[in-house]
């Protein structure tokens, strides 16, 4: 399984694909399929059912997982898009953003 650069909570920018340009909040990260799931990015109308909760039914729009190398990491620092690096600091791995070298 690849290593993966991207967490829940990160906040990235969409550099490929039909979303390009976008930003959002990662919502999850499907490991086992290399895709995240990004708050208001790849949205997709979803049909629902009636249900005793929901007696309306109709159509919900939610979020559709996007491929990890479709995304980069937003430097908190320029706001652009960054590589991600890992280093020791003390006796604690951190993880940086390499344009400004400031810690994620």
């Amino acid at each position: 399984m690849e290593k993966l650069r991207i967490k829940s909570g990160d906040t990235v920018l969409v550099i490929a694909g039909d979303h390009k340009g976008s930003e959002g909040k990662v919502l999850r990260v499907l490991r086992d399929k290399n895709k995240a799931i990004v708050e208001g990015v790849n949205l997709v109308k979803k049909h629902e059912k009636p249900t005793a909760a929901n007696p309306q039914g109709g159509i919900k729009e939610k979020e559709a997982p996007i491929h990890i190398s479709n995304l980069s990491l937003k430097d908190p620092k320029s706001g652009e898009a960054t590589r991600v690096g890992v280093r020791m600091e003390g006796d604690k791995k951190v993880r940086f953003a390499k344009k400004s070298n400031q810690v994620l």
